[in-house]
Order: C-alpha cells, then sequence, then structure tokens
C-alpha cells in the first residue's frame, strides 16, 4: 500500500511538472506555473522520505541529518531569492544550477563508492569485471555532465558579478576537443572494460571534467552569456536525469528529462537569435575576445543629442511608441517608473508597447521578468518577429539600455563580430532616443553604428533619473 502511494506521489510531481513547464511558456501564467512544480516537488520528497522502503523494506533513516538540509538549504535559497537585484538575478541563476550540478556529480561519487565497497588490489580485477556495465556507464556519464555543468556555472556566475574576466590562449578550442575526447574515452575504457584502476581513473575522469567545464567557459564573453547558461541549464537537467535512473526514481527522472529537454530547446532557440553555432559554444569559441576586439576599431562619425523637453514633446504628441528594454534599465532599477512612464502616455492618448529580444540583458527572459517585476501588462510585450513588423508604423522608439540588439551593424557590417544575429530595427522608426549612461560600447565590446545615424538622437543619464524626468516634464505639457 505504501508503495502505491509512493508511486502515485511520483506521478503527482511529474504531472506537476509536466503542467508547471506548460504554463512557463507564457508570462502571464508563468509564475503560478512555478508554484504548481514547486508543489508537485514537494509532494514527491515527502513521499520519498516517509514511505520509501528498499528491498529489505528498510525504509529512510537520519531523519535529524536530512531535515537539517532541508532546512538549511530553504532558508539560504529564501533569503538569496528575496535579497537578489534584478541586475544580479543571472549570477543567481547561475550559481543556483552549478548547485544542480554538483549534486548530480555527488550522487553519482557516492553511488560509485557503494558499488565498490569492499575492494581490495588483490581482487580489484575480479571485482570490477563483475561491475553492471549499464549502472557504471549512468555514474559516469552523471559525474562527467554534472561536474562540467558545476564548474562551468561557478565561472558564469563569477563572469556575470565581475568577479572572474574573460580568458583564452591559443590553440584553447584544439585543447578543449582534446581534452573532452580525453574524457570521453577514459569513461568508455572505464565502463568496457573496467580495469582494476577504475578507482583511480574514475576520480581522474571527475577532475578533468572540472577543468574542462573551466575552460569551455572563460573564453566565453560579451552578449553570448545567455546562450550559455541555457546549455548549462539543460546538462543539470540531464545529470539529474542520470541521478533519477541510479535510484529508479521516475520523478527525478521526469524532471530532469524535462530540465534537459527545455533547456536544450532553448539553447537552440538562443543561438538562432544570435546566429552562433551551438557546435562553437561546445569546443568554447563562442563569442571570442579576438573577434570582439576586430569590431572594436571602426570609425564612427558624430552624434548628436536630445534634450529632456525635446524627448518629453516628441513623446507626448506621438500616435505610437516602442519600448526597448536592455541590461541599462536593469541596472538602474528603473522598471517601476518605466511603467509609469508607459502609463502617463497611455493616459494622452499614446499606444505604447515594449520590444524584447531573446538574448537582452544576460539571461534568457531578463527583460520579460524585469518588466513583470513593475507589473507591465504581458500583452504590451512583443517578441522581436512582431516588433519588428511595427518598428515602421511607430513614431518614436526610446531604447533605454540595449546595445548590441539594436546594432544595425549586424545586419550590415560583415566585419562585426555580430554580423548575422537577428536584431530589433528601431532604425525604421520615424525617431529613436537612446538612453545610454556614455557612449561606451555594450556587453559585447563593440560600436553600434544606430547611434551614429540621422535619425537617432542620445539621451545621456542613468536609466531612472531620466524616466522620473521625462514623466515631470510630460505631466507638466
Amino acid at each position: 500500500m505504501e508503495l502505491n502511494i509512493l508511486t502515485l506521489c511520483y506521478l503527482i510531481g511529474s504531472i506537476t511538472f509536466i503542467i508547471g513547464l506548460k504554463m512557463l511558456s507564457h508570462p502571464a501564467s508563468a509564475r503560478k506555473g512555478n508554484l504548481v512544480a514547486a508543489a508537485g516537488m514537494a509532494i514527491a520528497i515527502a513521499g520519498t522520505i516517509f514511505l520509501y522502503k528498499d528491498e529489505a523494506g528498510n525504509g529512510l533513516h537520519n531523519y535529524g541529518w536530512i531535515f537539517g538540509g532541508i532546512a538549511i538549504g530553504t532558508i539560504v535559497g529564501w533569503m538569496a531569492a528575496k535579497k537578489v537585484k534584478m541586475t544580479a538575478m543571472p549570477e543567481m541563476v547561475s550559481l543556483f544550477n552549478g548547485m544542480g550540478g554538483a549534486c548530480a556529480a555527488l550522487i553519482s561519487i557516492v553511488e560509485f563508492n557503494h558499488l565498490v565497497h569492499g575492494y581490495t588490489v588483490e581482487t580489484g580485477a575480479a571485482f570490477f569485471a563483475s561491475l553492471n556495465g549499464t549502472t557504471l556507464l549512468i555514474i559516469m556519464l552523471g559525474l562527467i555532465i554534472g561536474s562540467v555543468s558545476f564548474a562551468g556555472s561557478i565561472i558564469a556566475w563569477g563572469k556575470l558579478n565581475g568577479k572572474i574576466k574573460d580568458f583564452s590562449f591559443n590553440g584553447q578550442h584544439i585543447f578543449n576537443i582534446v581534452l573532452l575526447l580525453l574524457i570521453v574515452s577514459l569513461a568508455i575504457y572505464i565502463v568496457v572494460f573496467s580495469p582494476a584502476q577504475t578507482i583511480l581513473f574514475f576520480y581522474v575522469v571527475f577532475l578533468l571534467s572540472l577543468i574542462y567545464g573551466v575552460l569551455f567557459v572563460f573564453p566565453i564573453g560579451g552578449a553570448d552569456m545567455p546562450v550559455v547558461i541555457s546549455l548549462l541549464n539543460s546538462f543539470t537537467g540531464v545529470a539529474a536525469a542520470c541521478g533519477g535512473f541510479l535510484y529508479d526514481n521516475k520523478v527525478m527522472l521526469t524532471g530532469g528529462i524535462l530540465v534537459g529537454a527545455a533547456g536544450t530547446l532553448l539553447t537552440i532557440l538562443m543561438c538562432k537569435a544570435m546566429n552562433r553555432s551551438l557546435k562553437n559554444v561546445l569546443i568554447g569559441s563562442f563569442g571570442g575576445n579576438k573577434a570582439v576586439a576586430t569590431g572594436a576599431a571602426k570609425e564612427q562619425g558624430l552624434y548628436k543629442e536630445i534634450t529632456l523637453s525635446d524627448s518629453a514633446v516628441l513623446m507626448a504628441y506621438a500616435n505610437k511608441i516602442m519600448i526597448v528594454p536592455g541590461y541599462g534599465l536593469a541596472v538602474a532599477q528603473a522598471q517601476h517608473i518605466c511603467h509609469e512612464l508607459e502609463k502617463l502616455l497611455a493616459e494622452k492618448g499614446v499606444e505604447v508597447k515594449y520590444a524584447i529580444h531573446p538574448v537582452a540583458g544576460r539571461m534568457p527572459g531578463h527583460m520579460n521578468v524585469l518588466l513583470a517585476e513593475a507589473d507591465v501588462n504581458y500583452e504590451k510585450l512583443l517578441e522581436m518577429e512582431q516588433a519588428n513588423d511595427e518598428f515602421s508604423t511607430t513614431d518614436v522608439v526610446l531604447v533605454l539600455g540595449a546595445n548590441d540588439v539594436v546594432n544595425p551593424a549586424a545586419k550590415k557590417d560583415p566585419a562585426s563580430p555580430i554580423y548575422g544575429m537577428p536584431i530589433l530595427d528601431v532604425e525604421l522608426a520615424k525617431t529613436c532616443i537612446v538612453n545610454k549612461r556614455s557612449m561606451k560600447p555594450g556587453y559585447a565590446g563593440i560600436e553600434n553604428d544606430l547611434f551614429f545615424q540621422p535619425k537617432t538622437s542620445m539621451l545621456f543619464g542613468d536609466a531612472k533619473k531620466v524616466l522620473q524626468d521625462l514623466v515631470a516634464e510630460i505631466k507638466s505639457l
């Protein structure tokens, strides 16, 4: 009876994961979908703790350690999520994702140690020859993928918060490929032949996987980080699925497969949005520094500035305005005042919408989360294809802290490192007002051709202060 109840708990958990993932596909239902999936996870965890029995009929013990770990993790996670700023959200996601990869790797290590319990040098060859090859294969997969995900996510976390700088060396791509092949070869050798040195080789694979995770993320920089975060997330899902196989745990398996599949699809979509090759991500040549340096040496003309009062007049008497949010909006914590500006313009009869680029910000969906925090109507958020269809009928585009995702060089300059990347066609609007703190290049480190076009005017200053002044100016008209 208890087994049937536990199976039911796992079934409920699996179903809620699928429902929650489906609800995440639309901003209006995303928050509720998150809660639904979390509730399913809570049911699965409680069922495992209180209802699980092994073949001998023994349940779990050491409840003090189990609930102590749950309590500490809950408190730390809750406090981190409550205190994190929107600008730091991508690095927190990377850190949490890295913890998931570490857990998957630790599961493989623990289960490997269970397999080799009682091993001696004298009986080593005979013992390893009798190991279950399938179990060993799953353990190796969980170890490699989880270790790469953990190490890569920690490097991504450090790069996003500025503690770690981009790093690369000559021949790094080839070195990464050789290192990956060595890891895979060693793993295959362990699974197929199970030599007496299996324990040594196992930990060598573990160490090399950590090194590979570090090296494959190190050279990645610029606007490419959202793709890396998505890819590492899919790695963690696959590693968790391996843990589900090891424990014959259906809900862990389902959750891992869903995360792995969703992360992989998102990675492919991100690569398409960046016009990059997934192969280059895997060998660590994504958005390399050399390409960025090449694109930064271009000569540009003069730009023109616009005053707050002129900007206010243009916007107050426009028929249609498109707002393009970027990382600068998140840095300034200006999403709420931006929503206030939108409502003020709507009261004056102006149609206001938001144009969202898939890789705006530092992680997939960063701008959607930012604007959702300010209660912006989801129907006003247009995806890139929809927005591009409407720019030609837009009177004013207000670019708030976005840079690379509106750079026309992606379409016109073959020498640019972002050439071929789909962008928001803000240059098609009648007037483009760009708010930036200065003329410094964006996250990709390259100059933006948009700033020097005749229809573009620069409005310098902190996004929050500029928007507050704009609201005040428009109210006075």
